[in-house]
């Protein structure tokens, strides 16, 4: 199913405009999640939203927004009041200024979407746009508003489409200084940078996302299927401790020499990830993690767990592509 547009309205620069739609690059509802269970009974635990001070729970009609002022004392704001303050640039990127790549610190980059055009008209608009900032290898600075807060949309061309990160305002970004000032200036000597050279010219290579592996999401799956299969968990042994490190030259050393045995297991490693990263066929998205959790609801709860937990051959191994269910209440 195709996702869910955040975001639909008009990419302007001057006076050309055409309709796009705002949708999200990246997304976490492939890993696995949980739900909250009562251990006893096997029910989910719903969440009230109750009076801090009565413990009655309260409506949402009778909801409203406050801003803490004091202990216990806020100033409350209507949803009509946050209204009346809605920028006017809701529906409309306003391209502002062009700005080199390079000049945008990494601290102030958010998360990024895909901006496209909305329908079928308005792609010639969109096209000049895209090229335009394509020609002068640069990034345009544009405004957009989500969830009633105004951000900062950096857009650049992405092959045929738009890419657009938001960013950070100033005051969201920390010095520093507050955190470097103490470091100590340390005097290196050429031998100890040439080793540490060395080191890194054995470790390079190219960008390939495809080739990380979520080690945590692996060791999740197979866990889940190893529980739903009646397998019994083996408690994983304590990790012994390396030592400390008494001299940074020896360990320099040893970590090149340790580097130059591993390189070749590495490399026939990497070459045998890649064969299999081609070889995988394209995740399919799965609604939802039935396919995953034991259905652990109603009476006898306790009975249904245990007979689904006993091996059946129509049981089928958790998928890598589970979705993240809604949070209940």
């Amino acid at each position: 199913m195709a996702p869910r547009a955040n975001w639909k309205g008009f990419l302007r620069l001057s006076l050309v405009t055409c309709p796009v739609a705002l949708y999200p690059a990246t997304s976490d509802t492939e890993k696995v999640s949980f739900n909250q269970i009562n251990r006893k009974t096997g029910h989910r635990i719903k969440y009230l939203k109750v009076d801090a001070e009565t413990g009655d729970e309260v409506t949402s009609e009778d909801i409203v927004k406050g801003y803490k002022v004091d202990t216990d004392t806020y100033i409350e704001v209507t949803k009509d009041e946050l209204d009346d303050i809605a920028l006017d640039s809701t529906h409309t990127i306003e391209i502002d200024e062009f700005v080199p790549k390079a000049d945008i610190d990494n601290r102030y980059l958010i998360r990024p979407y895909y901006l496209v055009p909305d329908g079928k008209v308005g792609h010639d608009a969109y096209a000049v746009i895209r090229e335009t900032i394509r020609s002068m290898d640069k990034v345009a600075i544009g405004r957009v508003v989500l969830t009633n807060r105004e951000h900062i949309i950096a857009l650049e061309p992405l092959e045929s489409g738009l890419m657009g990160t938001l960013l950070r305002y100033p005051y969201e970004v920390r010095s520093e200084k507050e955190y470097f000032d103490d470091i100590q200036d340390v005097k290196l000597t050429k031998d100890m940078l040439d080793l540490a050279k060395h080191i890194v010219e054995k470790k390079s290579g190219a960008f390939e996302p495809e080739l990380f592996e979520d080690h945590y999401e692996t060791a999740l799956i197979d866990l889940i299927n190893k529980k739903r299969a009646g397998t019994p968990i083996a408690a994983k042994a304590t990790p012994k401790s390396g030592g400390n490190v008494i001299n940074l030259m020896d360990a320099l050393k040893k970590s090149l020499a340790n580097e130059k045995d591993a390189a070749p297991a590495a490399k026939a490693a990497k070459e045998t990830a890649k064969e299999t990263a081609k070889a995988k066929k394209p995740k399919k998205r799965v609604e939802g993690q039935r396919e995953m959790l034991l259905p652990i609801s109603g009476k006898g709860s306790k009975e249904a767990a245990a007979k689904e937990a006993a091996p059946k051959k129509a049981d089928k191994p958790v998928r890598a592509t589970t979705t993240r269910t809604k949070k209940a209440g």
